[in-house]
């Protein structure tokens, strides 16, 4: 299968971000249990303009990173894999298997306790890990698991999305929310009138994250929604969409996600941490991610194949789509900024352990994705002739 090349250079950008996340979140880990442990922790708790250094990243930088999530997503239903209504089944059945098991097996373990509304966390896919982990296997996957991984893990995100706006959301201010839709409706408008600067939509979209944030709505949710107000057009280089999403591509990978990282894992590991494991959110975390994600993925594909509404790939196997899927248990951002909405009024405590055990099963996702892949599929021979 042929890829093109937006789909070559995000698929680059995310290996690369991938490595950096991974880099980052140790170091992040190591300095939050160093020496200088509560000077770093207090840093990231730094009040500016009544509101913390993470709180801006969080509720501010990843509108940014919501916004490309967007902008790919629109592109990936206009000219790519989601653009071929029989090759996306594939990947949307994968996704929702990947989003409804994990959250049944949490609801089994947490559903009447004070923990249930975390069943959204091992919905998460994080995109730049899957696929960073994916490309160290080299040129022995083929295109074709790198397209169904990518696709499954976008759509993966517009879920989360979904569950943030619905699941979420408590007290809603009606007049500001009111106001972000006016605004989204002009921006419609602009669009629909072909007006193809990109000012007055990024403009308007820091005035609508404004009232967003003020609604009670995840001001996040403002990033997915301003994408789909930019002029798309033809797709190709010289539209808004495309200009706006290629200059947003390494600010993203390079900064955003790894300032998010690094706020959000300066966890404090003390003396008896372990024992967070044995509470059920925990175990529903860990037996979501790890367990939940590969077989939600792989029976909700299989289902759509047998119900002959999509085909597999020729040259990949269920074992492959098994292995995709156990590389969709890496929750990590996506998961822990769930974790951050879910639990934020019960305490820092059970936050650092959902933490922990998103780290430990995002962990143990990539591990086995990794092995089982390499195992399934064989290296590419060297074509190159040995010296005489």
């Amino acid at each position: 299968m042929k890829l093109t090349k937006t789909f070559t250079a995000f698929f680059q950008s995310e290996k690369a971000s991938g490595l950096l996340l991974l880099f980052v979140t140790v170091v992040s880990l190591l300095l939050a249990n160093s020496l200088i442990q509560t000077e770093y922790i207090a840093f990231w708790n730094t009040e500016i303009g009544h509101h913390s250094i993470t709180h801006w990243i969080n509720d501010g930088l990843m509108t940014i990173f919501f916004l490309l999530i967007g902008l790919e997503l629109e592109r990936e239903i206009y000219h790519g894999e989601l653009a071929n209504i029989k090759n996306a089944i594939l990947p949307i059945f994968g996704a929702l298997g990947g989003m409804i098991v994990p959250a049944g097996i949490f609801l089994v373990l947490n559903y009447g306790t004070q923990t249930q509304n975390g069943a959204g966390i091992p919905m998460a896919t994080d995109i730049a890990f899957a696929i960073g982990v994916l490309s160290l296997l080299g040129n022995r996957i083929p295109s074709s698991l790198k397209i169904f991984l990518t696709a499954l893990a976008v759509i993966d995100d517009l879920g989360a999305i979904l569950v943030i706006a619905i699941f979420y959301t408590q007290t809603i201010a009606f007049d500001n929310l009111l106001y972000a839709f006016i605004i989204l409706a002009f921006l419609f408008i602009l669009n629909r009138r072909k007006v193809h600067h990109l000012a007055p939509y990024l403009i308007g979209g820091v005035l609508m994250w404004y009232f967003m944030l003020n609604s009670g709505v995840h001001a996040t949710i403002t990033g997915v929604l301003l994408a789909f107000v930019i002029p798309f057009g033809d797709g190709g280089k010289n539209t808004a969409s495309y200009k706006l999403q290629h200059f947003l591509h390494e600010p993203v990978a390079f900064i955003i996600l790894p300032l998010f990282a690094i706020a959000n894992t300066c966890i404090s590991i003390n003396t008896g941490w372990y024992e967070g494991l044995s509470h059920e959110n925990s175990i529903g975390i860990i037996l979501g991610l790890v367990i939940g994600k590969p077989l939600g993925i792989l029976l909700f594909s299989f289902l759509a194949v047998s119900l002959g509404i999509s085909k597999l790939p020729r040259d990949l196997k269920w074992k492959n789509i098994l292995g995709a899927g156990m590389l969709g248990g890496i929750g990590f951002t996506m998961s822990i900024f769930i974790t951050l909405l879910a639990f934020k009024n019960d305490g820092e405590e059970v936050i650092t352990y959902s933490k922990i055990a998103i780290l430990i099963a995002s962990f143990l996702s990539g591990t086995f994705g990794f092995l089982w892949l390499k195992l399934t599929f064989k290296a590419p021979e060297n074509r190159l002739k040995p010296n005489k």
